[in-house]
């Protein structure tokens, strides 16, 4: 009897789904006081989770939210590096004073996975596979809790009987079923995100299934097309749905008081219950900046006023080498944001309207800056640009994952192994003086076309803002581009930029 083929799998970080019920006839009992350290003590603990001050976690997430039925009446959301950072914040839970008011009605343990359904390169390879599948991969392992407002968590197991069996089919059949199943929910890119997590040996059932939105019908209609997918219909099989509300630690007193509870921190009045304070760690806050000019943070102070650098290479040397010659070349992964550049050869109009959807999905997240399409001027070549500007490395790599599935991308810049970019961005140009500017880059163009080892320069502007613009450079070696800040043009057309930016250009390191 042959034995069937399982795919290799990796795991990432744990998590548990904790779910608690609250003992209302203790709570309205209690003196007013108790229920005082309760709260004080319950938003100190989910403030401390939120803003991963707990027992000594350094990455991860948790959320919080209202549970809408009788399963319970809120879930604490946690992932964690290890089962031991899990397993201190349940103890420290009950360790408060609000645990002697709850029960602990259910939880789930599970740890983020990936298989080699998704792609068998990435185990081949080492987790060398192409670059873009790899940071999709990670983003996987180790992802972000969107601030959605919804979330909907259920079990599942692959079913096992007479007539469909799934640990039955061939590896090459089952892999067929989940990349039909995969088509359909990256069709709900942009308002439904989902992290995935395998349970076997952990907890009762398979795998854990974790939907975020900010429109529940979202979750609905992803749930219902999906019963139609093979994958589902013959071999799925899942447990009890618990759906919630995320709320802001620092909202507890509301929810403990029957109120209206939501992401936003409430300032307190009516509550009565102490829920105006402990101000960290709450994510009620927003500054997406996502389209138009909404740029990034200016994290230096330095006086120089470009932004050019490598998206390869050595970064230090070449900052140090650069900031010798007068040019401000960026912190790291480019002062305090990092960026996803992809390159596609859709039209851009159709390509504008997929970025659109994922713009909303990554507009849940704190950590987004900005994401843009960018068109090339005048007869700059027919790829257009979508940037992607993120506070974190991990956040820019997740999104990298979905920006991967674009139409017609061609390229991601930093991926090219032969030759050196540079890409300078945040050209703000006064409106006044774009003319000026485009002039000004033509004659650039053409002195650069001349020069050993220049490959293309070329000039893209925001659809969404004709005057947010960057420069794209690939050049043979890290030296040829180095011969042109070296040059009096170079530094000429520094000075130039002064007078008719709005503000100094900057440069991003590729994350």
């Amino acid at each position: 009897m042959d034995r069937r083929r399982p795919p290799q799998t990796e795991e990432g970080w744990y998590v548990l789904h904790d779910f608690r019920s609250v003992d209302w006839d203790a709570w309205r009992n209690a003196p007013e006081r108790r229920r005082e350290r309760a709260l004080d003590e319950g938003i100190d603990y989910l403030s401390s989770a939120t803003s991963l001050t707990d027992v000594d976690a350094e990455e991860g997430g948790s959320a919080v939210f209202s549970v809408i039925g009788h399963e319970a009446d809120f879930m604490v959301l946690h992932l964690r590096p290890t089962i031991a950072d899990l397993d201190a914040l349940e103890r420290r839970f009950e360790g408060t004073a609000l645990a002697e008011f709850t029960e602990h009605t259910d939880s789930y343990l599970s740890v983020t996975e990936v298989s080699g359904y998704m792609s068998e390169e990435y185990f081949e390879e080492g987790g060398k596979a192409d670059s873009g599948i790899a940071r999709y991969i990670e983003s996987r392992l180790e992802p972000e809790i969107p601030d959605a407002e919804y979330v909907s968590f259920y079990p599942m197991d692959k079913r096992r009987d007479a007539e469909w069996n799934w640990y039955d089919l061939p590896f090459d059949e089952r892999a067929e079923y989940m990349s039909g199943h995969g088509d359909i929910g990256r069709k709900y890119a942009g308002r439904v995100t989902q992290i995935i997590s395998g349970s076997v040996g952990l907890d009762d059932h398979e795998w854990g299934v974790t939907l975020f939105a900010d429109d529940p019908a979202d979750i609905k209609e992803l749930l219902y097309e999906m019963r139609f997918d093979p994958s589902s219909s013959r071999f799925g099989e899942f447990g009890r749905f618990r759906f919630g509300r995320r709320f802001a630690p620092e909202n507890l007193g509301a929810l403990l008081a029957g109120e209206r509870v939501s992401q936003e921190v409430d300032d307190g009045h009516g509550h009565g219950h102490g829920s105006n304070h402990h101000g960290e760690g709450g994510r009620g806050h927003h500054d997406h900046g996502s389209s138009g000019h909404g740029r990034g943070k200016s994290g230096d102070s330095s006086g120089h006023d470009h932004a050019h650098g490598s998206d390869g290479g050595d970064d230090s040397d070449v900052r140090d080498e650069l900031e010798d010659l007068g040019v401000y070349a960026g912190k790291p992964h480019g002062e305090d944001v990092h960026a996803v550049v992809l390159y596609s050869a859709a039209d851009v109009d159709d390509l504008f309207e997929e970025v659109q959807g994922l713009r909303a999905n990554f507009d849940h997240y704190d950590s987004h800056v900005k994401t843009a399409v960018y068109d090339a001027e005048g007869d700059g070549g027919d790829e257009a640009a979508v940037v992607s500007l993120w506070e974190t490395e991990r956040a820019a790599n997740t999104a990298a994952g979905f920006l991967g599935d674009l139409p017609d991308v061609v390229r991601q810049a930093g991926d090219d192994g032969d030759s050196w970019g540079t890409m300078g961005m945040f050209y703000a140009v006064e409106p006044d003086h774009r003319g000026d500017f485009v002039g000004t880059f033509e004659d650039v163009g053409d002195a650069l076309a001349d020069m050993d080892g220049h490959r293309k320069t070329t000039l893209l502007a925001n659809l969404e803002d004709e005057n947010d613009m960057f420069i794209a450079s690939r050049w043979d070696a890290r030296e040829d581009a180095m011969a042109f800040f070296r040059s009096d043009a170079f530094a000429e057309t520094v000075e130039w930029g002064r007078d008719i930016l709005t503000e100094r250009p900057r440069h991003v390191f590729l994350a």
